[in-house]
């Protein structure tokens, strides 16, 4: 009988632990389905690129502390994504990359640093990668469409949209400015 109650303890714990964890782990340590197919075909924008908001900052620069603390090449991306140095950023994460080639982060920082040299093409490549990697990646998600938006392909950043409004359930910075990116985009296009 104590056997059967030490052996129920333990599993509970176990079980509690493994729900802990799972609910309170980022996004980059889930992998699914890709939520997109190909990679995308360059194409000219439609619409003065500068004309109409981008994300220029990244709000989770600041975040992903354990990684920072694990790696050095995240550390030295981060910092190089904070000083505007998009080739050290790229050269970092990708170093990086090479001992954790599944985070989700590492590609969408990848991706961001090319979007910041006006690099589309790898920079769509990335997105896609971490959207591979981890299909709820709701800064991909919102950065795949901008990178869509520069190419002149609203529909396209439409889906990244949609796919924003189903990952979050609560108001989210990542939905909100990809919308306000879709707008502006449109209003230059009338114009």
């Amino acid at each position: 009988m104590i056997r059967a109650v030490a052996l129920a303890i333990v599993l509970g714990a176990l079980v509690s632990g493994v729900a802990v964890h799972t609910i309170s782990s980022p996004g980059w340590r889930t992998t699914t389905a890709p939520p997109f197919g190909a990679a995308a075909r360059p194409a000219e924008p439609t619409v003065i690129v500068e004309a109409w908001p981008i994300c220029t900052t990244m709000a989770s620069v600041a975040s992903d502390v354990d990684w920072v603390q694990l790696d050095p090449d995240f550390k030295a991306g981060k910092s190089a994504l904070r000083a505007e140095n998009w080739n050290g950023a790229i050269a970092a994460f990708e170093l990086a990359a090479l001992r954790d080639p599944t985070n989700a982060d590492i590609h969408n920082y990848i991706g961001y640093a090319y979007r910041r040299l006006r690099q589309i093409g790898p920079a769509i490549g990335h997105y896609q990668k971490a959207l591979l990697l981890n299909s709820r990646h709701r800064s991909a998600h919102e950065h795949l469409g901008e990178a869509y938006l520069v190419l002149g392909e609203p529909a396209k950043a439409q889906q990244s949209l949609e796919a924003l409004q189903n990952l979050c359930l609560l108001p989210c910075e990542e939905y909100d400015d990809l919308k306000r990116a879709i707008e502006a985009y449109k209003t230059l296009a009338r114009h």
